[in-house]
C-alpha cells in the first residue's frame, strides 16, 4: 500500500479484540468474516509484540522485534492482514512506546544486558535510570519483608547456573564478579558487586532510580524522544506499513513520553502519514494539541458526554444528600481529589516526586513538599509546555491556596518549572499524568458513590449530566475539529460495562426507591463502610444478568476485592484488613443467598432494567453515528455487563453472535424485552445496522445538524441529522413513562420520505408535515432515518 493511499486510508468503524494465546491472531482472522457481515471496516487489535510470559493483555512487551509467538507470531499477523485485505478491511493496531515489561529479565534481552553491565551496557540509555542516585546500580524492589536481614543481606539469596537467584526471580552475574567461599558461591558477595541492588518491595515509594509505568515496578520507561531508541522500537512496526499488513496504530499513554508532539511526528515518519489515535485522556474543558499528528483520541471525552446525556439532572441533589448520609458529611469531590492525588505523590509515587526535586537542584524536604503539592493541584493529566502553561499555572496557585507556607520555595521553583527545556519541568509533566491516575481513577472513583456509572476513565464524576443543547454544541465542535477521532462506549480499560452504566444511571430518575432500596440491602448485609456499600449495590445491580448462575458470584467477589483495595480507605493490596473483607463478601454471597436482600434486589432490578435497556440502546445508536469512527469493544454487540479488568477481558462467544446475526440481517426485528431475560439481539441488529450503513454510505454521516422536538415530552427526545442519516432517541424513560408516553410530541424531519432502518418501517407525517414521536417510537426507543431514495 503506498503513502498516499495510506495517508488517505479513514475507518468508517472499528471492533477491537483482546489477542491473547487462548484467542490468538489466527482466531483473529477466523472472527473477520462474522466482523466484516456486521458491518466492521477495520478490525482493532491490543497490543502483538512479544509480551511477558503468560500476559493476557500485552502491554508488558518484552521485545520490539517481533510478533509475540504465542498470539500467533509474525504468520499469525500476516493471516489477519490477508484475510482483512480479502474483505475489504482494514487493519488497526495498539502499541506501547511509554515502557517495557521487566518481571522476568531474562525475557527481554534489553534489561538483562543493563542489569549485568550497568551503564556500559550498549541499552543502557533507552532506559531512563538515575544511576547517581542509587551509588551507581539500579535498585530492583522485589525483596520481601522477611528476607531483609538487619546487617542488609538477604536471605533466599542464591547462586544457580551461573545466575543470581531470589525464589523464582532470576538475575545476571557481571563477568568475574562470581565470588567463591571454599569452592561455594558467595551470593551475598556476589550481589554485592553488580550493578544492580534487589532491595525492599517498600523501596519503590522513595528510593526506586529508574521511570516507570504509573506505579508498576515490572514496567521500565524507555527514553523514546531519543532518535536512537525510537528506531530500534519502531523497526517491526515500520515493517508492517512498509508490507501493508497494518493500516493504523492507537498509541498507548502518550502522556508518559516526554515529548508527545515529537514522537507522533516520528511516527507519521515511519508509517507515511497512516490513521493514528492517542490514548488521551482530556478533562473537561480540556483539548487536544491540535498540532498533533493524530486523528484525535481514543474516545473516553465522547463517552463521558454520551453517559451524562442519559443522566436526570433532577436526581442530582436528592443522590448528593444520600451520598453525605453515607460518609457522615457532604463530599467535595474537588477536595478528595486533590487529597488523594497528595497520597500517592507522597507515598506510591514518592519516587518521582523526589527525582524531579533533584533535577531541580535541590532534594531537600521543602522542594520535595512543593513538587508534591504542585503535582496535587494539576487540574489536567499533564502540559505540553509551552501548551499549557495556564494549567501550570492553576498548579502553583492551588499549591499556595492550600500551603501557603511554601511560598517562597514555589517562588523559586517558578521560572524553572515553567521552562520549556528543564529537565525538572519535562519531567514534572511526565510524573503529573500518573498522579492524576492513581488519584482519581485507582483511588477517587472508589471511594464516591453518588452515582458509579459517571466514574469512568476520562469523566469527571462531579459534572452530572449534560442537556440536548450542550451536547449538541460539543457534538458540532467534534464534526468540526476532530470528524476522525474514535468514539467509544466500553474499552478493555473502563470500569464499568456501556450497559452496566446504562443500568445504573436509571437511578438518577429513582432515587428515593434507590435510597430506600439501599437502606433495606445495606440492613440484610451489614458493612462497615456503607458508602462503599452503595457503591458495591450499584455494581451487583448493573452487572445482574438474566441468569445469576455460573460465575457471576466469583465475577462479583472478584470485582468487590479490587474496588475496596483500590479505594483504600478500609482495607489495601499490601495490608488487607481481614474483618473488612470479609463483611464486603458476605454482602456479596447476600445477593444470592440472603431472602431479604435478594426480594429487595429483585423489586429494584423490576424497576430499572427496562429503562436500563432503553437506555443502552440509545446511548448505543447515540455513540455510533456522532462525529467520529466509531468502536465496538468485543462483544459489546450484545448486552455488555462487565465490570472493572480482567472481568472486562473475558473471552467472546462469537459462535452465538454469528449464529443470530443472519436472520437480523434477513430482516427479524426481535422484541425489546422489559425484563432481565432480554437476549440482546435488539442491540446486535442495531449495531450492525448503523455500521452497515457507515460503511456503505459514508456520505450520510458528513455533517451534523440538531433537530428539534416540540410537545410535553420534547426534554425526552434528542435527535440529529447527520447529512442524511438521522438519529432518534429516548432520553429519562422513566420520567417519560411517568408523564404519559410522548403524546402529541412532535419531530420536525428535513424534506423527504424516510424509513427506520431498525424497525424497518417507514416514516410517517402528519398533516401538518410533521412526525409523531409515538408512531415513530411504537417499535423501539430509537430510530435510525434514511431516506427511501437512499
Amino acid at each position: 500500500m503506498n503513502d498516499e493511499r495510506r495517508s488517505a486510508r479513514t475507518p468508517t468503524s472499528t471492533y477491537r479484540l483482546q489477542v491473547t494465546s487462548q484467542f490468538d491472531l489466527y482466531a483473529a482472522a477466523r472472527t473477520l468474516p462474522y466482523l466484516h457481515a456486521l458491518g466492521v471496516d477495520w478490525v482493532y487489535l491490543s497490543p502483538v509484540l512479544a509480551a511477558e510470559p503468560g500476559s493476557d493483555h500485552g502491554y508488558d512487551v518484552v521485545g520490539h522485534n517481533g510478533i509475540d509467538l504465542s498470539r500467533g507470531g509474525p504468520a499469525g499477523l500476516q493471516a489477519v492482514s490477508a484475510r482483512a485485505r480479502s474483505l475489504g478491511m482494514g487493519v488497526l493496531v495498539d502499541i506501547v512506546p511509554n515502557h517495557v515489561g521487566v518481571a522476568t529479565p531474562a525475557e527481554n534481552a534489553w534489561w538483562w544486558s543493563l542489569l549485568a553491565a550497568g551503564p556500559a551496557s550498549p541499552w543502557a540509555d533507552a532506559f531512563d535510570v538515575d544511576w547517581e542516585a542509587g551509588g551507581g546500580r539500579i535498585r530492583i524492589p522485589v525483596v520481601g519483608d522477611d528476607d531483609l536481614r538487619p546487617d542488609g543481606t538477604l536471605d533466599n539469596l542464591r547462586v544457580v547456573d551461573g545466575e543470581l537467584r531470589y525464589h523464582d526471580n532470576r538475575f545476571p552475574v557481571r563477568p568475574g564478579t562470581l565470588v567463591l567461599v571454599d569452592g561455594t558461591p558467595d551470593a551475598q558477595a556476589t550481589h554485592a558487586a553488580q550493578h544492580y541492588e534487589l532491595v525492599g518491595w517498600r523501596t519503590a515509594d522513595d528510593r526506586l532510580n529508574y521511570r516507570r509505568f504509573f506505579a508498576v515496578n515490572t514496567l521500565a520507561a524507555v527514553r523514546m524522544e531519543d532518535r536512537r531508541w525510537f528506531d530500534a522500537t519502531h523497526a517491526e512496526v515500520k515493517r508492517w506499513f512498509d508490507e501493508g499488513l497494518v493500516d493504523g496504530l492507537r498509541v498507548d499513554h502518550p502522556d508518559g513520553l516526554r515529548d508527545p508532539e515529537g514522537y507522533l511526528d516520528d511516527l507519521a515518519g515511519i508509517t507515511g502519514g497512516a490513521y493514528v489515535l492517542v490514548e488521551k485522556i482530556l478533562e473537561p474543558g480540556e483539548e487536544l494539541e491540535s498540532s498533533w499528528a493524530t486523528a484525535g483520541t481514543t474516545g473516553y471525552d465522547a463517552l463521558a458526554l454520551v453517559d451524562r446525556l442519559f443522566v436526570d439532572p433532577a436526581g442530582e441533589a436528592p443522590l448528593d444528600a444520600l451520598e453525605a448520609s453515607l460518609r457522615g458529611a457532604p463530599v467535595d469531590w474537588h477536595a478528595m481529589v486533590h487529597d488523594r492525588k497528595r497520597e500517592v505523590a507522597d507515598g506510591i509515587l514518592g519516587s518521582e516526586v523526589r527525582r524531579i526535586a533533584r533535577e531541580l537542584g535541590d532534594p531537600g524536604d521543602e522542594v520535595v513538599d512543593a513538587v508534591a503539592e504542585l503535582v496535587s493541584g494539576m487540574p489536567v493529566y499533564r502540559s505540553y509546555l509551552p501548551a499549557g502553561r495556564d494549567h501550570l499555572e492553576e498548579a502553583f496557585t492551588s499549591a499556595r491556596r492550600h500551603r501557603p507556607d511554601l511560598g517562597p520555595v514555589l517562588d523559586r521553583l517558578h521560572p524553572l518549572l515553567s521552562d520549556p527545556e528543564h529537565p525538572a519541568a519535562l519531567r514534572f509533566q511526565q510524573t503529573s499524568g500518573m498522579v492524576m491516575a492513581k488519584g482519581v481513577e485507582d483511588c477517587s472513583f472508589y471511594r464516591w458513590s453518588r452515582l458509579t456509572s459517571l466514574n469512568e476513565v476520562g469523566a469527571d464524576p462531579s459534572v452530572f449530566a449534560v442537556d440536548a443543547a450542550t451536547f449538541h454544541a460539543a457534538m458540532a465542535e467534534r464534526q468540526e475539529h476532530w470528524p476522525h477521532a474514535m468514539t467509544t462506549t466500553s474499552t478493555h480499560d473502563t470500569k464499568r460495562g456501556e450497559d452496566v452504566r446504562a443500568r445504573i444511571s436509571v437511578l438518577a430518575e429513582v432515587p428515593d426507591l434507590w435510597a430506600g432500596a439501599l437502606s433495606e440491602l445495606l440492613e440484610a448485609a451489614p458493612l462497615p463502610d456503607p458508602g462503599f456499600g452503595a457503591l458495591l449495590w450499584q455494581a451487583i445491580v448493573g452487572a445482574w444478568p438474566a441468569t445469576s448462575g455460573g460465575d457471576l458470584r466469583s465475577r462479583l467477589h472478584a470485582y468487590a476485592e479490587k474496588a475496596m483495595r483500590e479505594a483504600g480507605d478500609g482495607t489495601t493490596w499490601t495490608a488487607p484488613d481481614e474483618a473488612y473483607e470479609a463483611a464486603v463478601h458476605r454482602a456479596v454471597d447476600a445477593a444470592f443467598d440472603d431472602r431479604d436482600a435478594r426480594r429487595t434486589l429483585v423489586t429494584l432490578l423490576d424497576a430499572v432494567t427496562g429503562p436500563g435497556w432503553s437506555n443502552a440502546l440509545a446511548a448505543k445508536l447515540v455513540a455510533l453515528t456522532i462525529p467520529g469512527v466509531p468502536d465496538v469493544y468485543q462483544g459489546s454487540e450484545l448486552w455488555e455487563q462487565s465490570l472493572v479488568d480482567p472481568d472486562n477481558r473475558r473471552p467472546v462467544d462469537f459462535d452465538v453472535r454469528s449464529e443470530v446475526l443472519p436472520a437480523l440481517l434477513g430482516g427479524v426485528r426481535p422484541p425489546l424485552g422489559g425484563g432481565l431475560a432480554d437476549s440482546g439481539a435488539v442491540k446486535l441488529r442495531l449495531v450492525a445496522t448503523v455500521l452497515r450503513l457507515r460503511r456503505d454510505r459514508p456520505e450520510l454521516f458528513s455533517s451534523y445538524t440538531p433537530l428539534a422536538a416540540e410537545g410535553e415530552a420534547a426534554d425526552h427526545l434528542v435527535a440529529f441529522d447527520r447529512g442524511g442519516a438521522v438519529s432518534v432517541v429516548t432520553r429519562l424513560p422513566v420520567g417519560l413513562e411517568r408523564r404519559g408516553g410522548w403524546g402529541t410530541t412532535t419531530l420536525e424531519l428535513p424534506e423527504g420520505r424516510w424509513h427506520d432502518l431498525i424497525a424497518d418501517a417507514p416514516v410517517a407525517r402528519d398533516a401538518s408535515g410533521r412526525v409523531l414521536v409515538a408512531d415513530l417510537l411504537a417499535t423501539y426507543p430509537v430510530a435510525l432515518l434514511t431516506r427511501e431514495s437512499a
